[in-house]
């Protein structure tokens, strides 16, 4: 009997490693984003949830969150342009300094970056997001109405 009992306990143990939680890339260790804003963390400053929110065609704000990767220095958002042959002309504004380790909401308060164009609610643009370090972000961002919950209230132009 105690024989039966040692070759049972050792079969549990011998197959508990494989079945358990044992092993590499697990889905909790994977960013899972779960919205329809468009993310990329490639660079030091990663660009989250961006968006451009419209209340009507043709223009729009451009809305993200920028995070600082980099907890020595900080960094500048220099600029957004059309990417892939889009044309969209964007109004001038600041660039806004991300502190190091720092994050920054461009709704909050609000940075009123403004883009017109061929575009509509339901469209995505391909946009490039420029920094100072010379890092540069391809993104495609969702076209937002204005008046869709989250993002109510969020277009200037």
């Amino acid at each position: 009997m105690q024989l039966r009992s040692l070759v049972t306990a050792a079969a549990v143990v011998a197959l508990a490693a494989p079945l358990s939680s044992c092993g590499f890339d697990y889905a909790t260790d994977r960013e899972y984003a779960v919205n329809s804003a468009a993310e990329n963390r490639d660079a030091d400053v990663d660009v989250l949830n961006a968006v451009v929110v419209s209340a009507a065609e043709g223009s729009g704000t451009f809305v993200a969150s920028l995070s600082n990767n980099d907890s020595e220095d900080e960094q500048t958002f220099t600029a957004v342009s059309g990417d892939d042959g889009v044309t969209v002309e964007v109004s001038d504004f600041e660039p806004v300094t991300i502190p190091a380790g720092g994050l920054v909401n461009l709704a909050e308060p609000a940075t009123d970056i403004v883009l017109t164009g061929d575009f509509a609610a339901g469209q995505v643009l391909p946009l490039t997001i420029d920094f100072g370090n010379g890092d540069r972000v391809m993104l495609n961002v969702p076209v937002v109405s204005n008046d869709s919950g989250y993002w109510e209230g969020l277009d200037a132009s």
